[in-house]
C-alpha cells in the first residue's frame, strides 16, 4: 500500500509542476505580447508627436499655411537675436521664439540684421525674415542732417530732435550716461553731456525718423574714430599732447577761425606760442573769449554775462593752459591745423574789416592795429 500511495503522489506532484510550468510560459508571453503592444504603441504615438512637432516648426521655419499679416517691426543697436526674437513674436511674425534662437545662426542673424524699422510679413520664412532686416531694405523714412563744424554737443543734440531724428529727452540721456564704446570717451565720468563735446564728427548723415537715440550718437562717434586714423592719428600719438588735449585745442582753433586752412594753422601757432610761456605779458594763458561764452552755455548763463573774472575751469583769461575739454565739435581741418601749427612768432591776432585775420608779435602791434580803424570788434 505505502508503495501506491508514493506512486500516485509522485504523479500528481509531476502533473502540478507541468501545470505550473504551462502557466509561467502563458503569463511569460502575455508579458512580451503586452510589451510589445505597449512599445508599439509609444513608438506610434512618439512618430505621431514628432511628426506633429515637426510639421509645427516646419510650418514657423518655413512660412507655411500661415494667416496672412504684415507688421512693421523695430530693431534698435545693441539688440540680442533674443530680443529680436521677441519683437517677431509679439508682432506676430513669427510663433516660437526659441526656435528663431536656435536656427538664427543658420541664417547669420548675428552678422545680417541691422537696426532699423522694417515691414515684414507671415509669407516670409526665417531666412527672408532675416535678410530683410538690413538697413537697405529699411521701411522708414530717413532725413539727412548736416552738422555744422563748430556746433557743441547742445548745438548737436538740437538739431537732431528738430530733424525728427529723435527727441532732446533722450539723446540727451544717451549723451550723459550711455557707456559708448570708444577709447576717447569718457566713461567713467557720467552725468554730463560735455564728456562727448569734441567727438560728435561734424559731417552731413542719413538718420531714421525715430531712430534709437545710442544709435544716432554712436554713428558721429563712430565717423570721429574713421576720421581721426591713420597718418593723422599717428601724428597725434607722437605729439607732445594726448588726443583729447588736441581735440580740445582744435576746438579753440574751430571757433576762433573764419577764414581758410592757413588761417587756422596761425592760430594754432598762436595758441601753441602761447603755452609755450615764451611771452611774458601772457604767460600760458590762451584768452580766448570762446572758451568764457562756452563756460556760460554750459552753466545756463547769457552771453551778456561775459567776463574775463568769471569762476570756470573753461576760462582761460583766468587760469593758464587749456580749458577743462573741448568747447565744441571742431571740423577735420582744425584738428589738423592743432596737430600741425605754422611756425611762427606770433602771440596776438585780431579780425580786420577787411575779412581776415591779422597776426602780431607784440603787444604793441597788436594794440595798434585794435585802435586802428582797420579792425572789426567781434
Amino acid at each position: 500500500m505505502a508503495d501506491r500511495k508514493n506512486n500516485e503522489t509522485t504523479s500528481w506532484n509531476a502533473d502540478e509542476v507541468r501545470r505550473q510550468q504551462t502557466q509561467r510560459k502563458q503569463r511569460k508571453k502575455m508579458r512580451r505580447t503586452r510589451f510589445w503592444a505597449i512599445y508599439c504603441a509609444g513608438v506610434v504615438l512618439a512618430s505621431c508627436l514628432l511628426a506633429g512637432l515637426g510639421w509645427l516648426i516646419v510650418n514657423d521655419v518655413c512660412a507655411l499655411n500661415k494667416a496672412p499679416l504684415t507688421a512693421t517691426v523695430e530693431i534698435e543697436k545693441g539688440d540680442s537675436v533674443g530680443q529680436i526674437a521677441s519683437k517677431l513674436k509679439k508682432a506676430g511674425i513669427i510663433k516660437y521664439k526659441l526656435l528663431f534662437v536656435i536656427t538664427s545662426p543658420l541664417f547669420h542673424a548675428k552678422d545680417t540684421i541691422q537696426p532699423g524699422s522694417y515691414e515684414l510679413n507671415t509669407d516670409m520664412d526665417y531666412n527672408c525674415i532675416i535678410d530683410s532686416m538690413q538697413q537697405g531694405s529699411s521701411v522708414a523714412g530717413t532725413v539727412k542732417v548736416t552738422i555744422p563744424e563748430g556746433y557743441s554737443v547742445q548745438e548737436t543734440i538740437q538739431l537732431l530732435a528738430d530733424s525728427d531724428v529723435s527727441n532732446v529727452e533722450d539723446l540727451t540721456e544717451a549723451a550723459k550716461n550711455h557707456v559708448f564704446d570708444y577709447t576717447f570717451v569718457d566713461n567713467e565720468n557720467l552725468g554730463s553731456i560735455t564728456r562727448l563735446e569734441g567727438f560728435l564728427f561734424p559731417d552731413t548723415y542719413e538718420f531714421f525718423h525715430k531712430e534709437d537715440a545710442v544709435s544716432a550718437l554712436d554713428r558721429l562717434l563712430s565717423n570721429f574714430q574713421t576720421r581721426v586714423s591713420g597718418d593723422l592719428l599717428t601724428d597725434i600719438e607722437n605729439s607732445q599732447y594726448s588726443l583729447r588735449e588736441i581735440v580740445t585745442l582744435a576746438s579753440i582753433i574751430e571757433k576762433e577761425a573764419i577764414g581758410d586752412d592757413e588761417e587756422r594753422a596761425n592760430i594754432s601757432s598762436v595758441f601753441y606760442n602761447r603755452l609755450s610761456g615764451d611771452n611774458s605779458e601772457i604767460g600760458t594763458a590762451l584768452q580766448s573769449d570762446a572758451t568764457i561764452y562756452y563756460a556760460l552755455h554750459i552753466a545756463g548763463m547769457d552771453d551778456t554775462q561775459f567776463s574775463t573774472d568769471l569762476d570756470s575751469p573753461y576760462n582761460t583769461y583766468k587760469y593758464g593752459g587749456l580749458p577743462a575739454g573741448p568747447i565744441c565739435n571742431p571740423s577735420l581741418s582744425s584738428i589738423k591745423a592743432a596737430v600741425h601749427p605754422n611756425d611762427t612768432g606770433y602771440y596776438y591776432f585780431a579780425y580786420g574789416k577787411d575779412g581776415v585775420s591779422h597776426f602780431f608779435r607784440t603787444y604793441d602791434e597788436h594794440l595798434a592795429f585794435v585802435n586802428s580803424d582797420m579792425y572789426a570788434p567781434d
